[in-house]
């Protein structure tokens, strides 16, 4: 094999290995949802491909709520990460010194345990005599019937809580990228600290803020554990919805429509992020 014939083929050999799991896990099993959701049947009498779009229609008919609740609470979730994740990653990159490592480990320690024990402790907390509202009951601050549990906060809260690493990296690797030269610079320009922050820093993060909604908003969004343990029967999202149809209804047809639907609008919202803000500094920041 001559070297240029080995050169033109080496990028190709260095992805095939990441070509063929996305196709064996991610292309295949897309494909046969998307041919799934264009059947008609039942698990009993088998399904037959007849590009049967009635699933679509019904779905959305019948689950519009669940969809819309979804999305909500993928966006109070997200905006709660940026508040309460961008003074992290800033002390961190900015305050953190040597010890930045050991305080990133910190953040990501908790994350270690199972994603549904961490839920589940969530609702431990989150109880009517648990650790946050009995202190508060027993001192008169709060009625005796209040409770967060079953409730929209509860779960927009859990949303929150497991995914906030998924903000924070990105947010700290776009801070810790900014050169300590041009506070200095801003600084000599009798620039004050607000003015720094706003005019230096902030648009500086931009792209890990970016990073971090794409990267939290779509899980958030099509979550469905915290819904299922934080949350009631009115506080259902489209992911226990596609959870239902198919490992207790088994209508496979109308969850496979469903998972399109969630996918479709996803995509799109993303599609519309991107071209507002650009893709080339959030693919950077998400990569590193």
């Amino acid at each position: 094999m001559s070297s240029r014939l080995r050169a033109a083929l080496t990028p190709y050999a260095l992805i095939f290995p990441g070509g063929l799991w996305l196709a064996i896990f991610f292309v295949v099993p897309t494909v046969v949802m998307l041919s799934l959701s264009l059947q008609s049947g039942d698990v009993v009498s088998g399904y037959a491909f007849t590009f049967n779009w009635h699933s679509y229609v019904d779905g959305i008919t019948t689950y519009h709520d669940q969809i819309v609740r979804s999305v909500i609470y993928g966006l109070a979730a997200t905006l709660i990460q940026i508040v309460v994740g961008f003074p992290v990653a800033y002390w961190i990159a900015f305050r953190g010194g040597r010890r930045k490592s050991v305080y990133l480990f910190l953040l990501l320690l908790p994350f270690l345990v199972s994603f549904v024990l961490r839920t589940i402790s969530w609702q431990f907390f989150l109880s009517d005599n648990g650790l946050l509202l009995g202190p508060l009951k027993s001192l008169g601050l709060l009625p005796q019937d209040f409770h967060i549990l079953a409730t929209s906060v509860a779960v927009v809260c859990g949303l929150a809580y497991n995914y906030l690493p998924f903000m924070v990296l990105p947010m700290y690797v776009a801070l810790e990228r900014i050169d300590p030269r041009l506070l200095e610079a801003a600084q000599d320009l009798y620039a004050g600290r607000t003015q720094t922050f706003l005019r230096v820093v902030l648009p500086l993060s931009l792209p890990g803020v970016f990073a971090g909604v794409l990267m939290t908003f779509v899980p958030a969004t099509s979550d469905y554990v915290n819904a299922s343990v934080l949350g009631g029967t009115s506080n259902t999202m489209i992911g226990n919805v596609i959870q239902n149809q198919f490992l207790v209804n088994q209508d496979y047809p109308v969850a496979s429509a469903l998972s399109f639907t969630l996918m479709a609008l996803l995509l799109a919202g993303i599609y519309a992020y991107a071209r507002v803000l650009g893709t080339e500094d959030v693919l950077e920041v998400a990569a590193r």
